[in-house]
């Protein structure tokens, strides 16, 4: 690069993208022609100068990977044209402000030569034939100050880490190189230090960039590691299908926002987590296949109840078929639900076969309910012929009569358990006013058999069992009863011969 060239500096520190070079300027020195000065005096004007460098302030807001527009082209003198200041690329914070008056780093002779204060000494950086020095001095300013504002730059993405630290390390050690020599009146040491300051802190600001950029992937990862996790410990336990799946699908869009993790890394996570949703939803498929085989058994055996239910509707055998009704509908608790639906529709049928039954029996108890109280009836009016019976004044005639009555009274079929034993103490109290009378008449009498008295109780007791069995329709209880009864009369009747024969 030339003594006293502008430094050649990208507009952009983005990786991979195509950098927007500046094109050199032709350096201003005291070497120049006098042609050369003679038409730089007649295109330089102070009107017409370099444009004014950018402030950090109209830097500070752009993204700092984005390219900034270029800044307003200076009208070129021929044959020595004057470039536009190189593009800049916002920082993430706006870079420090370019030094002040130029006037304090240099000057222009009468001749028109611009000198820039070092610590070596002047050096000329350029002639000025345009107008007054102050202009001159401006004019040349503003070209350090383009410098400043590209150091600035580079200095807050250092320090923010938005941008390549290899890339931005080279640039700033250009500008190191270029500084020195700019053809621009300023604090060119100071700036140049500030270069080669951060060509000594790249290194650290690299590392400290891969640190972060390693530790926000390690969180990335994390979450993802987390995420992966939580899916495998519910493709392993979790037994609420509904929420479960529920959950999984929340992951996946959750997955989605997690960005930062290199391919391969991600593609092993991602097969974990695939790996646990497909589990689990072989674990739930598996689970409800299950239940349906169930749920299929379950209406296979309840049907075959149904079945039953109904062959059994019909029947008249009210004692053993309501007792087999029972039976069925424990067997019916004891099957699992099919599922509402159609548990509802199996339930309605099997009911329905019960009801067919237990509303005939109903009936039948309905009929046999009135007929006993015709039969209490009719007993109630015998009663009370027999206990309107004299037997003081007519004791033959008050036992024939009552031996009629009693036939009479034992010909009518079943009452109301209820009035059974009532009915029997009337008769019973009847009989023994009957018996009382003849035995008073007897000189001699002697005392009943105890074991007649005893017989005859336990017939009257048989009789009774036999009448509650016969109201109860159980037939097994029926036949017992009536295989008792008949065994007490056989008794009865032994013991009447035996107390007769004494």
């Amino acid at each position: 690069m030339g003594r006293g060239t502008l430094p050649d500096v990208s507009s952009t520190d983005n990786p991979g993208s195509g950098e927007q070079q500046a094109t050199p300027p032709i350096a201003e020195t005291p070497d120049a022609t006098a042609a050369e000065v003679e038409q730089t005096s007649t295109a330089v004007t102070p009107e017409a100068g370099t444009a004014a460098a950018p402030t950090p302030a109209d830097a500070a807001l752009a993204d700092p990977t984005a390219d900034a527009p270029a800044s307003p082209a200076v009208p070129r003198p021929t044959p020595h044209p004057v470039p536009p200041s190189p593009a800049v690329v916002a920082p993430a914070v706006a870079p420090e402000a370019p030094a002040g008056d130029p006037a304090q780093w240099g000057r222009v002779d009468a001749d028109g030569t611009v000198y820039v204060r070092t610590a070596e000494g002047e050096r000329a950086v350029g002639s000025w034939q345009a107008g007054d020095a102050e202009a001159g001095l401006a004019h040349f300013g503003r070209r350090y100050d383009d410098l400043a504002t590209e150091v600035s730059l580079l200095e807050a993405r250092l320090k923010a880490h938005t941008g390549n630290p290899a890339e931005i390390k080279n640039k700033a050690q250009a500008l190191a190189d270029q500084i020195p020599t700019a053809a621009a009146v300023g604090d060119l040491e100071g700036l140049a230090a500030r270069a080669r300051a951060m060509v000594g802190t790249a290194d650290s600001a690299a590392a400290e960039s891969r640190a972060e950029k390693q530790a926000a992937r390690a969180a990335q990862i994390a979450k993802k590691e987390a995420l992966a996790a939580e899916a495998e410990q519910i493709a392993a336990e979790s037994t609420a299908w509904k929420a479960a799946g529920d959950r999984l699908k929340a992951i996946v869009e959750e997955w989605k926002t997690i960005r930062g993790i290199d391919r391969k890394t991600d593609e092993a996570l991602w097969s974990r987590f695939a790996a646990a949703r497909d589990a689990f939803g072989r674990r739930r498929g598996a689970h409800f296949a299950q239940l349906d085989a169930q749920r299929g058994e379950a209406r296979a055996a309840k049907q075959e109840l149904i079945k039953e239910a109904q062959r059994l509707s019909t029947s008249t055998d009210w004692g053993a078929t309501s007792a087999a009704m029972r039976s069925l509908m424990d067997r019916w608790k004891a099957v699992p639900r099919t599922g509402r639906d159609g548990d509802d529709d199996l339930w309605k049928q099997f009911r329905a076969a019960q009801d067919v039954f237990f509303n005939a029996r109903g009936e039948q108890d309905k009929a046999r309910n009135a007929e006993e109280q015709a039969n209490q009836k009719a007993k109630e009016e015998i009663l009370a012929e027999a206990e309107q019976l004299d037997p003081a004044k007519d004791l033959r005639g008050a036992q024939n009569a009552l031996r009629k009555l009693q036939d009479r009274y034992d010909a009518i079929g079943h009452v109301p358990r209820a009035v059974m034993r009532q009915l029997e103490d009337r008769m019973q109290a009847v009989e023994q006013k009957v018996r009382g009378a003849a035995d008073a008449g007897r000189v001699r009498t002697a005392p009943e058999n105890p074991m007649v008295v005893s017989m005859r109780a336990a017939v009257t007791k048989a009789e009774e069992q036999l009448a509650k069995a016969e109201a109860a329709g159980d037939a097994r209880r029926i036949a017992e009863a009536q295989a008792n009864l008949a065994t007490r009369r056989e008794w009865l009747a032994e013991a009447e011969k035996s107390a007769g024969r004494r």
